[in-house]
């Protein structure tokens, strides 16, 4: 289907993940678009390469297989328009960039993406913008935080690694009031299950190596932006030339057409988990957003349409020879520093080491945890193995 046609708008959220962004009969009727790789792009006359005619003008500036992307995720985001980074946080930082400049003030929730502080607190600082985080509960009180200088507020919801959840459309009222722009790490739900410029946010940020992907085999970012934001965004992507190689994007598009699919499973799969976990008596408590014991749950419920397959849980203190005999031991649960994809996830972490505006006083050690496809049974079997060795060892 054509998916300039006026009928797309009423089609169902998998139908369009199906026909978003491409178009067989361009490509000689294969289903797929296929990867363009390239640099040069040649024009026929000397009037046509005097007044860059042409739908491509050269590979930096974008292709048919990064069109196809761009295109499908601006109709999925509802934005104005969509660009391409090589990896989760060149999208962090090409959205930063594209809105500030020496002397601007940013706001950063405390619960971000640490390699996200780094770059706040490394490059920006560098080059004259200061950033003051902020507790990520503090909703439309953030207007007390605003100066005239500040530019820009970064949120993420729910929080890495920790999972607060923010009162998003709150923050970006109080932001477009102040003049200031929005921008969201959006990387956790993904469009389908928080439509972020629905709800206010000018400048969306994914790790399409994550959900988009599905298969733990490819680094890639989007940022897509609404009409006010888009333009800078556009301009920033062009000087930097910041591309995503064509294999990833190409790989970027199939996993769009499974990834309502898949997260259903991952949601299902991670919920069922959480509320195993949350009866074990060495847990003390479950951080899942979706779960009536978490404290976001009622803004999780207002404004999300479903839930991922990631989030952590806070253990009854144990010595740490206790918790390597749980991890080093088990057999199913990778673990390593992504999610997103078809196995099980699992690692360890400590927010005290980076957090400045809240205090992160879980009471004892913290995991992050990826629900994969495994069945539910061999998982728990694993963990409850995990459980024992990790009472025996303390």
């Amino acid at each position: 289907m054509d998916t300039n046609d006026p009928r797309k708008s009423r089609l169902g959220e998998k139908t369009r993940l199906v026909h978003a962004g491409r178009d067989p009969w361009e490509q000689h009727g294969f289903v797929n678009t296929p990867i363009y790789r390239g640099s040069t792009v040649l024009y026929r006359t000397y009037d046509d390469i005097k007044h860059r005619r042409g739908r491509y003008s050269y590979g930096t500036k974008g292709t048919p297989t990064t069109e196809a992307l761009e295109t499908a995720w601006t109709e999925l985001s509802g934005a104005a328009g969509t660009v391409l980074a090589p990896s989760g946080l060149a999208a962090v930082t090409l959205a930063l960039m594209s809105c500030l400049k020496a002397g601007d003030h940013l706001l950063v929730t405390d619960s971000a993406y640490n390699p996200t502080r780094v770059f706040c607190d490394g490059f920006l600082k560098r080059f004259g913008v200061e950033t003051t985080y902020y507790d990520p509960l503090i909703a439309g009180d953030i207007a007390g935080l605003m100066r005239p200088s500040t530019t820009a507020v970064l949120t993420e919801a729910p929080g890495s690694q920790s999972f607060e959840m923010q009162d998003i459309p709150a923050i970006a009222e109080a932001a477009r009031a102040h003049g200031a722009l929005t921008i969201m790490d959006n990387t956790w739900a993904t469009p389908l299950l928080f439509p972020p410029h629905e709800r206010g946010v000018d400048l969306a940020i994914e790790a399409g190596t994550k959900y988009l992907s599905g298969g733990s085999d490819l680094l890639l970012g989007l940022v897509s932006a609404n009409e006010l934001a888009w333009p800078a965004l556009r301009r920033t992507f062009d000087q930097f030339a910041m591309c995503a190689g064509p294999e990833d994007v190409f790989l970027g598009l199939r996993g769009l057409r499974t990834m309502a699919l898949r997260l259903k499973e991952h949601e299902a799969q991670a919920l069922a988990m959480a509320r195993w976990l949350e009866a074990r008596p060495e847990v003390a408590r479950v951080l899942h957003p979706a779960l009536p014991s978490h404290p976001g749950h009622a803004l999780w419920k207002r404004d999300f349409k479903g839930a991922s397959g990631l989030f952590s849980i806070a253990l009854q203190p144990v010595p740490e020879r206790a918790l390597a005999a749980f991890l080093d031991g088990l057999q199913l649960f990778g673990m390593g520093y992504s999610w997103g994809g078809f196995e099980s996830l699992v690692i360890p972490f400590d927010c005290t080491t980076y957090r400045t505006a809240t205090r992160w006083e879980p009471g004892g050690p913290t995991l992050r945890f990826h629900i994969g496809f495994e069945d539910l049974s061999d998982l728990q079997a694993d963990l409850d193995a995990g459980f024992a060795r990790m009472r025996e060892a303390a």
